[in-house]
C-alpha cells in the first residue's frame, strides 16, 4: 500500500470506498450486498446513528483497558471478527492473511465454514504466528443434513484446537440477493472452492461431490444432538427474536449471537442493536451475548456495550480491509475501530469496559 493510499484510509468506511474501486463488481457486490431492497442492510448501519451518547466527565481516565474475557479467555477488545465466507475473493491469502491480524490483534476469529482455506490450515497458521498465547479460534458450523458429515466437522474443528463452535440458525434457505442475480454471480471464480468441503471430498471415490447445504428441516432438537456428540461451547448466531433467545436458554447453549446475517438473509428485520436491549432482558447476563450488524465506528461498539452486549463482531469492513492490503489491511482495520472505541471509552469517562453502562445512552428511538 502506498503512503498516500494509507493517509487516505482514515476510518473502516474509507476502507469499503477503496474495496469498491478495486474489487470487480460482481465481486464486491455480492460482499456488500443483502436480501431484497437492502433495506435491513442500510438499517443495521442507521439505527446506531440514532442511539446518542451522554458522556460522564472529570471520571479519571488516564488509563484503560479495553480487554474483555470471553469463556474465561482474555482477549485485547470486545471487537471479534464475524464469519464471513470466501476470503480468497477479497486478496489472494484469503483467511490466512486475515487468521494472522486476528491472532496478532489478540482478538477472535470465526472461521467460516464456506472458507477458502481449509479450517486446518487456518488453524496451523494461527498456531504459527504466536508462541506467547493460544490463539483463540472459533468455528461456524451449519449443520449438515448428514448427521455424519456434520460430526467429521465436529471432529474436524475438535483436532484442529478450535475454541467453540457457532452455529448459524437463520438460513433454512438461501435469501433473495438480487444483486448478484442481476450480476450473475452464482458460482466461485475458477480455481476457488469450499477448501473444508474439498478435504471430505478428495476421501470420495465416487465422481459426486458434497458441498454445503441449508436445511430447512432443522429444530432445537438438532442443537440438543450437536450438544451431546461435543464439549465445545456452542454459540447460536441469527437470533433476533427475544422468545428464541429463552429458547436457547432453556437447550443450554453458551452463549448468544444476536444477528440478522448482514441483511443478507431475510429482508425488512430489524436492526439488532434495537433488538438487543429485549434479548438482554430474556438472557440476563446469564451467558455471553454478541451482537453484530452494522458495527462501523468505536461509538458503536461502545453503544453495543452499553446496551448490554458482551461484544461485537464485524464481517464486511474485515474483508474491505483485506482486499485493501491482505493481512495489513486487517490489522488496519481492526487497530482502527480499537483506537476509536478507546477513544470513546475516554470521553465518556470509562476506564474499562465493565464501566461501560446504560446510563451513557441518552436516548433509544426504534422507527
Amino acid at each position: 500500500m502506498d503512503k498516500s493510499l494509507k493517509r487516505s484510509l482514515v476510518n473502516l468506511k474509507d476502507f469499503e470506498d477503496e474495496a469498491r474501486r478495486t474489487l470487480p463488481k460482481e465481486v464486491y457486490d455480492y460482499l456488500a450486498g443483502g436480501a431484497g431492497d437492502e433495506i435491513t442492510v442500510a438499517e443495521n448501519i442507521q439505527a446506531y446513528n440514532r442511539l446518542k451518547l451522554c458522556p460522564r466527565v472529570l471520571k479519571g481516565v488516564g488509563d484503560r483497558d479495553t480487554s474483555i474475557k470471553v469463556l474465561d479467555k482474555q482477549i485485547s477488545t470486545p471487537i471479534l471478527i464475524a464469519p464471513t465466507a470466501f476470503h480468497c475473493l477479497a486478496h489472494q491469502e484469503g483467511e490466512l492473511a486475515t487468521v494472522k491480524a486476528a491472532v496478532k490483534a489478540n482478538t477472535i476469529m470465526i472461521v467460516s465454514m464456506a472458507s477458502t482455506v481449509s479450517l486446518e490450515e487456518i488453524a496451523l497458521t494461527a498456531k504459527e504466528v504466536t508462541v506467547t498465547y493460544k490463539p483463540n479460534l472459533w468455528f461456524q458450523l451449519y449443520i449438515q443434513p448428514d448427521a455424519e458429515l456434520t460430526e467429521s466437522f465436529v471432529r474436524r474443528v475438535e483436532n484442529a484446537g478450535y475454541n467453540a463452535l457457532v452455529v448459524t440458525v437463520d438460513s433454512p434457505v438461501f435469501g433473495m440477493r438480487e444483486r448478484d442475480i442481476r450480476n450473475g454471480f452464482h458460482t466461485l471464480p475458477e480455481g476457488l472452492s469450499l477448501k473444508n468441503f474439498d478435504h471430505v471430498n478428495s476421501k470420495k471415490s465416487s465422481g459426486e461431490k458434497t458441498t454445503l447445504i441449508l436445511s430447512a428441516k432443522l429444530t432445537w432438537e438438532d442443537i440438543d444432538w450437536l450438544k451431546s456428540i461435543t464439549r465445545l461451547p456452542i454459540f447460536i448466531k441469527g437470533i433476533v427474536c427475544p422468545d428464541d433467545a429463552l429458547i436457547a436458554m432453556n437447550h443450554q447453549v453458551d452463549g448468544i449471537i444476536v444477528s440478522n446475517h448482514g441483511g443478507r438473509q431475510l429482508d425488512t428485520l430489524p436492526a439488532t442493536i434495537d433488538m438487543l436491549p429485549q434479548i438482554i432482558s430474556v438472557v440476563n447476563h446469564k451467558i455471553p451475548v454478541i451482537v453484530d450488524g452494522g458495527v462501523r465506528r468505536g461509538t458503536d461498539v461502545l453503544k453495543a456495550i452499553a446496551l448490554g452486549a458482551d461484544a461485537v463482531a464485524i464481517g464486511r469492513p474485515v474483508l474491505w480491509g483485506l482486499t485493501c492490503d491482505g493481512e495489513v489491511g486487517v490489522t488496519n482495520v481492526l487497530n482502527k475501530l480499537k483506537h476509536e472505541f478507546d477513544l470513546t471509552m475516554a470521553l465518556c469517562g470509562c476506564s474499562s469496559v465493565k464501566e461501560i453502562k446504560k446510563h451513557l445512552i441518552y436516548s433509544h428511538t426504534t422507527p
